[in-house]
């Protein structure tokens, strides 16, 4: 205990003669990251606009009861009508305003009709809703039930003057304004758009198409994509030709190669049946984009299949590989050559090379590419409704969303379809990066 006290009576001086850091920033240094904030402050809030305005826009709709004609308030309708000669001095005509609302569900309230009579017209009898100040007309209704048409009658007569030449009072237009509540901005909220959907059979079905679509359109990307860079990541001859090649099928406009795609498939003209009815594959053409299912006969055993999601598939495959191809071609070509000389040394075949050095080295990119792909493949709209607008077993989420919103005309049905592609991308997105940081770890 002597011994040690020294020993601890040193190392406690030299703690204390140890000068004291001070964590943190400094003074110049928290302005100026203070100012980069400021300046970046506006980009940051027109970005956060461009995302959550639409986003809270699209939960809002799903809570209302609205439909496509909802998107316009309703307003209130007039037609003029006028009866009686007026060509005759001192005969009686009237003047009829027909009003009506514009919408079938919604009043309106506080209606306020202008108009302006032709010079020599006097009235004889005013409607109890209007008034007169010379020739100008003032109407006005309080309120206007759903479906309810209102007429407003005028007696008027005209002068000798105005009898030798009349103007119709249908000249002037009456100018007609009133108030009614939209359904996008009333209290009104439902939850009937959810419970459609998910009491709909259709709509579990419409979900495992759209997964089933995304998870082999997805994989089969990227093991293409890779294939295709593991075949160009060798020097030869017409290398940079034939990658120029395997880049068309994303650099081509979708319309241009779904139309194309439609074609070749057709089952009475097109190119690919001829040719599978010439090579006696099949007796008659395939309809490979409106034939739900098809039986495949694999050794003696039918087993069926979707023919038409499966067709739609291998064109989101064929469209989306060069993608993951540029990707991983980039880090295959960043790999150490010594890593497989010595592995080619240690007697290592080119499919154990693969598995045990280039593989690895792909993991990251593989797995930014398949969170990617899956988030777009879902969201996939445009190849689905070129090549069969859904039909034949394709109707994916995101064509759901169209047919609820505009075939239908429920907006609110549409926008709850959506909130179930956001949530649903939302929850993969969590485990996703769960399991990546576990792996990680």
């Amino acid at each position: 205990m002597a011994n040690q006290m020294p020993a601890d009576r040193g190392q406690t001086s030299q703690t204390k003669a140890r000068p004291h850091r001070r964590k943190g920033l400094g003074p110049m240094a928290k302005k100026e990251a203070r100012l980069a904030f400021q300046m970046l402050l506006p980009t940051f809030a027109i970005v956060l606009a461009i995302v959550l305005i639409p986003l809270l826009a699209n939960f809002w709709i799903s809570f209302k009861p609205v439909k496509l004609a909802d998107l316009r308030p309703p307003a209130p309708v007039v037609s003029e009508r006028v009866r009686g000669d007026m060509s005759v001095a001192g005969a009686a005509f009237t003047i009829e305003y027909r009003l009506r609302g514009s919408s079938q569900s919604r009043p309106i309230k506080d209606i306020e009709l202008v108009d302006t009579l032709p010079a020599g017209v006097t009235l004889l009898a005013l409607d109890p809703a209007c008034t007169a100040n010379g020739n100008q007309i003032l109407c006005t209704v309080e309120l206007l039930e759903p479906g309810e048409r209102k007429t407003l009658v005028l007696n008027a007569v005209g002068d000798d003057a105005f009898s030798a030449e009349p103007v119709s009072p249908r000249v002037s237009k009456p100018e007609i304004s009133g108030f009614a509540e939209n359904v996008l901005t009333s209290n009104e909220f439902t939850l009937d758009n959810f419970k459609r959907i998910f009491n709909a059979t259709e709509f579990w079905n419409v979900l495992w198409v759209t997964m089933a679509y995304t998870i082999f359109g997805t994989i089969g990307a990227l093991l293409f994509g890779m294939f295709a860079a593991q075949l160009l990541n060798t020097a030869f001859v017409g290398r940079p030709i034939l990658r120029g090649l395997f880049l068309f099928p994303y650099v081509a406009p979708v319309i241009a190669v779904a139309f194309t795609w439609v074609v070749l498939l057709d089952p009475f003209s097109g190119t690919f049946n001829a040719i599978l009815v010439r090579m006696n594959v099949t007796e008659a053409g395939i309809n490979f984009f409106g034939q739900r299912m098809a039986e495949f006969n694999f050794f003696g055993l039918v087993v069926p299949f979707p023919l038409a999601l499966s067709s739609v598939i291998a064109f989101e495959i064929w469209r989306y590989f060069p993608l993951s191809f540029l990707f991983i071609l980039a880090r295959m070509q960043s790999i150490s050559t010594d890593m497989y000389e010595a592995a080619e040394v240690d007697g290592a075949t080119p499919m154990q090379q693969f598995w045990h050095i280039s593989l690895p080295q792909l993991m990251g990119i593989l797995s930014t590419l398949f969170l990617l792909r899956f988030i777009w493949t879902f969201n996939k709209f445009d190849d689905i409704f070129l090549l069969t607008g859904g039909a034949a077993g394709t109707r994916t989420l995101t064509v759901d969303v169209y047919e609820q919103a505009f075939a239908v005309s429920n907006l609110g049905a549409g926008a709850a379809v959506a909130v179930v592609i956001f949530i649903a991308l939302l929850l993969f997105a969590f485990f996703f990066f769960r399991f990546m940081n576990r792996e990680e770890s």
